[in-house]
């Protein structure tokens, strides 16, 4: 019953609702403002006849259409024709609170978005389908925020996109003045009304955006043009109209006037007729006609539904996950998972979706409701070794990167008692299982080669190719994913430290997993790029060699994997030390290459290490190794067994294991 209860409720909380105004002043292939026109979501009309898209709800999606398609191709050559909008629109922010997400007019196939994300989706696409020619869709969009995932150009810009949020072309927002073509910068969220032009030639394939301040009229040169053909993306019937959404930042979305036209020219918005706008515009209220229109029946259900939805507060109220937002939650950025979807999506975190587990949690196979989507979810306890800080930390980190060799975090959810992230699901685990498990399926020279490249790539980017350094702290092989194509994607950012090009990090506590820690961290307590090189190390050999870098119940000799593969290359035969489980077709000189690139890269000092870019070019073949490399790592030979033990032994209480050494995957 309480189920049933709750998805009456969910359904009524986000359904669309159809709003019909006053009757249409109709002109030929168009329609001015006071037309017939849906509203979806959480849009209503003002008391002052205006549309308020949005309002201070947090996570809610507003949309506006108007009723009918339009004819947007000719039936004789399906190619697009020509139209014309223009609209007047506010953006009000509440006092003392940061801008919102904006909004977007656009040309739809429909007027059910189905899916369609709140936040910085503009209610227009989600994180699966962003992107998609499938959509269909044209927008104009007025976009408020910053978002990296989209290479937004700043948080307070104009862009046109085509079936995605990624603008084909951007502005900032402003005008060029008619008397001297000077730009001049305008506040979409100043709550000051804007006025703008969208108008596209079919025979040029030519589409303008124009924006002005209201009574400014509309300026000759436009804020943005692009050279498009849209009759590939739109279909023949298309709806016209606006989205626009929330997130944990909010703000109201209005649109105070709208004239449209196929075909020619929108009719000019006669200004003096809008409605007043004062930035405090209230929604209409309906009550006393609802009442008279609901027969008894109608009564008695509003009190039922009434009655169960504060029930189901009351409830959620109560129970034990209480889903929590904090200031630091909207500088990240990341997409919040609500826990009953996520709940929903990993069957209540079933153990037969259990995709692994260790000291920072269990991982879950899901399914996103409502999308198929497979995603992992990883679930971290409140008594994890990976509190508030780190968690923050992989939020923060990876859910700006994007790069294809990096897990990407899709989003979050988190409460009093859990921690939960949501990444790209890797259908084949860990590398770490391929490695030690006892499977079928054994990995070849060839595959191995390009997961080392790989992960290579991946730390490329992150030393030296992104806007800040970024130091893992816990490259292994159980951190290490591989997709469905055997492509390996480095993943667990919980660790990870950020710092500016050319800046010095400050010591921390160490960090990391017992043998991939380089001599100096153990030390210093210090982590630097080089850290992260000499743990590359360590996996180039754990990979070749197909045993852990630290194997406890060996002996003495064959303890350590970096002291045991050098003792072979100083015997001549570097090559014994290659996994027996490798058959003879692979590469001698590229597992040559790679022992040998191991031990480099496990150089004792930190100034003998290459960079990772350098590390790339000799796994490309696009560089020799040193010609002197013997005698290079040779000066290490010093260091033996006993600097190892030495961090086998390091007891000061800030060193922080991540895992056990048989800990099998994330």
């Amino acid at each position: 019953m309480n189920r049933i209860l709750e998805t009456m409720f969910y359904k009524c909380h986000v359904g669309i609702f159809l709003l019909m105004i006053k009757v249409a002043a109709s002109i030929e292939n168009g329609f001015v403002f006071n037309g017939n026109f849906d509203l979806g979501g959480v849009a209503e009309l003002s008391q002052k006849g205006l549309f308020r898209l949005t309002n201070s709800s947090t996570f809610g999606i507003g949309r506006a259409f108007f009723s009918q398609p339009l004819s947007f191709k000719n039936s004789s050559n399906g190619t697009s024709v020509s139209f014309s909008t223009t609209f007047v629109f506010a953006f009000v922010v509440d006092q003392g609170r940061l801008p919102g997400h904006g909004m977007a007019f656009m040309i739809a196939p429909s007027k059910n978005l189905t899916g369609a994300s709140s936040a910085q989706h503009l209610g227009l696409f989600n994180l699966t389908n962003n992107g998609d020619p499938s959509n269909h869709v044209v927008a104009i969009e007025l976009d408020t925020f910053q978002n990296q995932e989209f290479n937004d150009i700043n948080g307070n810009h104009v862009g046109i996109d085509v079936n995605s949020l990624e603008s084909v072309k951007s502005a900032p927002a402003g005008y060029f003045d008619n008397e001297n073509r000077e730009f001049k910068n305008l506040v979409l969220s100043s709550g000051e009304p804007m006025q703008a032009w969208v108008e596209y030639d079919a025979p040029e394939t030519q589409l303008n955006v124009t924006l002005a301040p209201i009574h400014t009229g509309k300026p000759d040169l436009p804020l943005l043009s692009l050279n498009i053909d849209i009759s590939p993306i739109i279909l023949e019937q298309m709806y016209v109209g606006f989205s626009s959404s929330t997130g944990q930042l909010v703000q109201s979305h209005y649109v105070l006037g709208w004239s449209f036209r196929l075909d020619g020219k929108a009719p000019e918005l006669d200004l003096s007729q809008l409605p007043s706008f004062s930035g405090e515009e209230q929604p209409q209220r309906k009550e006393r006609e609802l009442v008279v229109g609901l027969s008894a029946t109608g009564v008695v259900l509003l009190i039922i539904v009434t009655i169960s939805i504060s029930i189901i507060l009351w409830r959620r109220k109560k129970a034990q996950f209480t889903e929590i937002l904090e200031d630091w939650e909207v500088q990240y950025r990341s997409h919040r998972f609500s826990y009953k979807d996520l709940f929903e999506a990993t069957k209540g975190f079933c153990e037969t979706e259990l995709l692994g587990k260790g000291g920072f949690g269990k991982v879950y196979r899901g399914v996103l409701p409502g999308s198929n989507v497979q995603v992992g979810v990883k679930r971290i306890s409140h008594n994890s070794k990976q509190g508030m800080k780190e968690f923050v930390a992989e939020i923060g980190t990876i859910g700006q990167l994007r790069h294809p060799n990096l897990v990407r975090v899709l989003g979050y959810c988190r409460g009093k008692e859990e921690l939960i992230l949501v990444y790209d699901y890797m259908p084949n685990g860990s590398l770490d299982k391929f490695l030690y498990n006892k499977t079928e399926f054994i990995l070849n020279w060839n595959q191995r080669f390009k997961i080392i490249k790989d992960v290579a790539l991946a730390l490329t980017y992150l030393h030296e190719e992104w806007a800040e350094v970024i130091i893992h702290r816990d490259i292994k092989a159980s951190n290490v994913l591989l997709d469905a194509e055997l492509n390996a994607k480095l993943g667990d950012f919980g660790l990870a430290r950020c710092i500016k090009h050319e800046q010095d990090i400050q010591t921390t506590h160490v960090a990391g997993t017992l043998g991939y820690i380089a001599p100096e961290l153990a030390r210093s307590g210090k982590p630097t790029p080089s850290t992260d090189v000499y743990a590359f190390g360590a996996f180039c050999l754990e990979v070749a060699c197909g045993r852990r870098p630290v194997e406890p119940k060996t002996s003495a000799k064959e303890m350590i994997l970096v002291d045991w593969v050098y003792s072979f290359w100083m015997e001549g035969k570097i090559l014994s030390a290659t996994d027996p489980k490798l058959n003879e077709e692979c590469k001698a000189e590229e597992v040559e290459l790679v022992l040998k690139l191991g031990l480099l890269c496990s150089h004792s000092v930190a100034e003998g290490r290459p960079k990772m870019s350098q590390v790339l070019m000799y796994l490309k073949g696009q560089a020799l190794l040193p010609e002197n490399l013997n005698a290079h790592v040779k000066a290490q030979e010093g260091r033996g067994e006993s600097e190892n033990h030495a961090i086998l032994c390091y007891s000061t209480p800030s060193l922080t294991i991540t895992h056990s050494l048989m800990y099998t995957g994330r």
